[in-house]
């Protein structure tokens, strides 16, 4: 069975190695946003003899075929995701790393209409917030 991006690929026409198709596997199973050195350790657990040069010419090579979308969440690790899927929103827990995926229709409107304020028509944006969990005791500020 072929994964998602690896069907995006065949429908570009892009040729389909059995390398290729591992990272493309790893990829479209991927929980996280992992990065070059996340791709090839989870490639490795699969088929040892994949390197790790052959990871990264085949994210860019998806990368420049607009299959995987590239990330910089200010970590100095440089993430990827699968492109085709529906727009979404990142809040970057700076605690922890993890990465939260969110939608928020306010925000898409408020967008909108801040570029119409401005004099243009939002033709695509991205939106990467960065915090701190709120204590869990409901106590969420110096003053509370």
């Amino acid at each position: 069975m072929s994964s998602r991006i690896e069907e995006r690929c065949q429908e570009k026409g892009l040729k389909m190695t059995e390398q290729r198709r591992l990272v493309a596997q790893v990829l479209s199973e991927a929980y996280d946003h992992p990065d070059a050195g996340e791709v090839y350790k989870r490639a490795i657990d699969i088929d040892p003899r994949i390197s790790m040069a052959t990871v990264y010419r085949t994210i860019r090579l998806f990368e420049e075929c607009n299959v995987l979308e590239r990330h910089d969440f200010g970590d100095g690790r440089v993430r990827f995701e699968e492109a085709s899927r529906e727009h979404h929103d990142h809040l970057i827990d700076v605690v922890s790393g993890n990465i939260i995926e969110f939608q928020n229709p306010d925000i898409e409107r408020l967008q909108r209409e801040v570029a119409r304020q401005l004099g243009y028509e939002l033709v695509d944006h991205r939106l990467e917030l960065y915090g701190t969990p709120l204590n869990k005791k409901g106590v969420d500020t110096e003053d509370g």
